[in-house]
């Protein structure tokens, strides 16, 4: 049953934590809906820069829209 109350515990703290992120978000006019703000937060605990993850996925977008050069012979 301790287990039980710890979860309880632990589950309340991420709500609690996600919920003054979002306000504080919301004062900075950022734009982000709670669940982009708590996969961000996610991301950070497991110490993955968001940043870089996006220029990586931009550049991987710019990659692939980039047409091959063809010469003519």
């Amino acid at each position: 049953m301790e287990d039980a109350g710890v979860h309880m515990d632990s589950a309340r703290n991420a709500k609690e934590s996600l919920d003054m992120a979002f306000q504080m978000s919301n004062i900075l006019n950022t734009g982000l809906d709670r669940h982009t703000l708590s996969l961000l937060i996610a991301l950070c605990d497991r110490d993955v820069n968001p940043t870089l993850s996006q220029h990586r996925q931009k550049q991987r977008s710019t990659n692939e829209q980039r047409t091959p050069l063809h010469f003519h012979t």
